[in-house]
Formats: C-alpha cells, structure tokens, sequence
C-alpha cells in the first residue's frame, strides 16, 4: 500500500486541481488550480522514473540498476514552460481587470453581454432612422 502513495498524492492532487478549476469563477482561482492539477502531472512522470537501488546511469562494474533520468529531464523543462504559462496567464488577467474591473467569470460574461445589446440596440437605431 505505501509503495503506491505517491500515486495517491498524484489522483488527489489533480481532483483538487481539476475541482478548482471547474468550481471557481475567479481567475486568479482557477490559474492555481491549474496549477496544481500541472504538479500533479509532474509527480505522475517522477514516481516511476527513480528505481530503489538504482543509481545514475554511470557504467560501472560494482552497479547493475539504473534508474533512468528522461523524465526528470521532461519535467524540467514542463516547470519551466508551466512558469512561463502562468505567467501569461496572471498578465492576462491583470489586462482583464483593467479592462472590465473584476476577475470572476459570470461578471465578465454579464458585461459582455450588456454590451452586445447596447451595440445591438444602438444599430437598430441608427438603422431605423
């Protein structure tokens, strides 16, 4: 059981992610949650990539287990592309902040909607003059 807690980490922490992301309206809520739901894929990739015993693949006589080091590889470059993605994602959400004045999701929906039927309305009167 305890050789497979690694695994267990890795479901809860992409429910949790994945919950988060589906539950809030926040953006700034649902960039952690994705957030969390990325470590969780990091961790999925880790866990079988370190053999108990294994050592390095440094050819010697005196090892005979090789762990392999192409995932820890990946997903170091995953982190840092998952830096960069957050990063665009919170700049993303500064510029709609400034530009609607509010981060949650059903608010920026209603003004864009408002929106649409000012300029609708206003279409149709100046079309109907």
């Amino acid at each position: 059981m305890l050789e497979h807690f690694s695994y267990f980490i890795t479901v809860f922490l992409m429910m949790a992610g994945l919950f988060i992301v589906i539950a809030r309206g926040n953006l700034i809520k649902k960039l952690i949650g994705l957030s969390i739901f990325q470590t969780s894929v990091y961790l999925l990739y880790i866990a079988p990539g370190k053999l108990v015993g294994g050592t390095a693949p440094i050819l010697a006589t005196q090892f005979s287990t090789y762990s392999n080091p192409l995932p820890h590889v990946l997903i170091l470059t995953a982190i840092v592309v998952g830096v960069a993605t957050l990063a665009l994602g919170l700049a993303i959400a500064v510029r709609i902040r400034e530009a609607y004045g509010t981060i949650e999701e059903d608010e920026i929906l209603t003004l864009d909607h408002t929106v649409e039927v000012a300029e609708a309305q206003s279409a149709e009167a100046r079309g109907g003059s």
